[in-house]
């Protein structure tokens, strides 16, 4: 199966991998999606980062459930999620994880990472006069800039940033990626244009995965001319000013300005990259407290941020014959923006444009009802009720004290209701489900009523019922995800004329 490899960088890589986790958890494809294997690699010096934390134990619980159900019918899950040291014939010495590690990063500060005392008196003199200037340390003083800690990222510091995240290609996350890349394998890159890490971090990888047919990895003749996309994301939140913190809102459109000058000069204008998505949001509502990150930095999560990761599903839909690449060169790069037909504070299915909304408003809706059905009371106590629990492979409540069950699907089912709380108590929101109700969870379309049939919580074990009767399934993991798939699909085109 092909690979697409995802470079998440910085903060809002994390955030957008959370999102599109949710999205292929529901199966939210393209029309044209061909299926790849996803393959995230985190690049973030901040370990402590909240954010980075949920999106790694996001990404866990993803994996563990697409391995026991690959294979089924079920449209949920249905792409794995895989980290890199899983996918190759070698095995690695690395533990499994899906960040890459900086090295010499924890607890440095830059100039000792560059070894400033050890310079001839000219290197130094350059050196100083490259990273001058004063910035705010994690405890609010006033220090040069060559003496920032990094260990909580480049706190919107790229010069810095693009220093030390230049180790990427001599790293062994590197090798292993460069060395498993095959033939038909495609990239795509994530990172903000407004802060430090994402925006520093985005031409570095771009110019070594450009830059690796000079190298001895296996993959190399392929790197060349690989099909590479990219997510530039643009300022979209507001933060609360604080005098004792590096970050600045006031700062955030001069550097995108600058970064978008000198991305013209040196992705865009030179066509290393076959699609580019660009995308931001205007509307700032209340403001994100400022945490450089000392404080864990853990965001709500936000529109942007799933459509950002429409992006990638996205790339991965467009066609092998439109993204030629020649000599490590784009023949037609594409460039791509994203809007919606209506821009209310809190955004439902019906404010996007028709494309958009085809393609989350059905398999968002399904994996809400699905994780809304297991964790209702009525569920556990139901074991010998219905059929389909009964039948084999019984969902008996020994399946469900199973670590699929337990540690994995519904791990995964509470971030999937906190991320859909947080969405839709930001601003600007995206609330187009009504949480904790499961007859009527739309929130711009009431089910169909007829004197004769409403929609009720026992439609839905009906439909699960009758949906067991048509297929044999080989395990209970596969039984549950697919029963459900089949009996939503079912059910929202009848009280919902929704097509699944």
């Amino acid at each position: 199966m092909k690979r697409l490899f995802i470079f998440a960088i910085g903060g809002t890589g994390s955030r957008v991998l959370k999102s599109l986790a949710m999205l292929l958890a529901a199966g939210v494809r393209s029309r044209s999606s061909t299926p790849y294997e996803v393959v995230p690699i985190i690049i973030d010096p901040h370990k402590s980062n909240d954010d980075l934390k949920r999106t790694m134990s996001i990404l866990n619980a993803y994996e563990k459930i697409s391995e026991h159900v690959s294979g089924g019918s079920s449209r949920f899950f249905n792409t794995k999620i895989r980290t890199l040291d899983r996918i190759g014939l070698n095995s690695s010495p690395r533990p499994s994880t899906f960040t890459f590690e900086l090295q010499q990063v924890s607890s440095a500060r830059f100039k000792n990472y560059v070894a400033l005392e050890t310079m001839s008196d000219a290197s130094r003199a350059l050196t100083e006069v490259l990273f001058s200037g004063d910035t705010v340390d994690q405890r609010g003083r006033t220090i040069p800039l060559i003496d920032v800690e990094m260990d909580i990222g480049f706190v919107g510091n790229p010069n810095i940033g693009s220093v030390v995240l230049n180790q990427f290609a001599e790293s062994q996350e590197f090798k292993e990626f460069a060395n498993n890349f095959k033939e038909g394998d495609r990239v795509f890159i994530i990172s903000s244009i407004f802060g430090g890490t994402g925006a520093a971090g985005f031409p570095v990888v771009l110019k070594n995965l450009r830059d690796a047919s000079n190298s001895d990895l296996d993959g190399r003749s392929y790197l060349k001319n690989a099909v590479i996309g990219a997510l530039t994301v643009m300022p979209y939140f507001n933060i609360e000013s604080d005098k004792e913190s590096p970050i600045r809102r006031s700062d955030f459109v001069s550097k995108t300005k600058a970064a978008l000058s000198y991305y013209k000069r040196n992705v865009t204008g030179n066509n290393s990259l076959n699609a580019l998505y660009y995308i931001a949001d205007n509307y700032y509502g209340a403001p994100y407290k400022n945490d450089p990150g000392t404080g864990g930095q853990q965001n709500d999560a936000h529109f942007v941020e799933v459509a950002s990761a429409l992006a990638v599903i996205d790339f991965m839909g467009l066609d092998d014959r439109v993204l030629e690449t020649v000599n490590g060169k784009a023949t037609k790069p594409i460039f791509r923006e994203f809007a919606v037909r209506n821009a209310p504070e809190k955004l439902k299915f019906s404010d996007l444009h028709d494309e958009s909304e085809r393609m989350l408003s059905a398999p968002l809706t399904k994996l809400y009802f699905m994780f809304e059905y297991l964790r209702d009371p009525r569920f556990e106590l139901n074991e010998k009720q219905h059929p389909w629990r009964t039948d084999a492979p019984e969902i008996d409540n020994t399946f469900l004290g199973s670590p699929f069950y337990r540690s994995h699907l519904s791990h995964f089912g509470d971030h999937f209701f906190q991320w859909l709380e947080e969405l839709s108590r930001n601003r600007r929101g995206f609330a187009p489900l009504i949480l904790g109700n499961i007859t009527n969870p739309i929130a711009d379309k009431a089910p169909k009523k007829s004197i004769f049939k409403s929609f009720t919580y026992d439609h839905i074990d009906g439909e699960l019922n009758k949906q067991t009767k048509k297929n044999q399934y080989p395990t209970p993991e596969q039984k549950l995800l697919a029963v459900f798939d089949s009996a939503t699909t079912e059910l929202l085109s009848e009280f919902f004329a929704m097509k699944g």
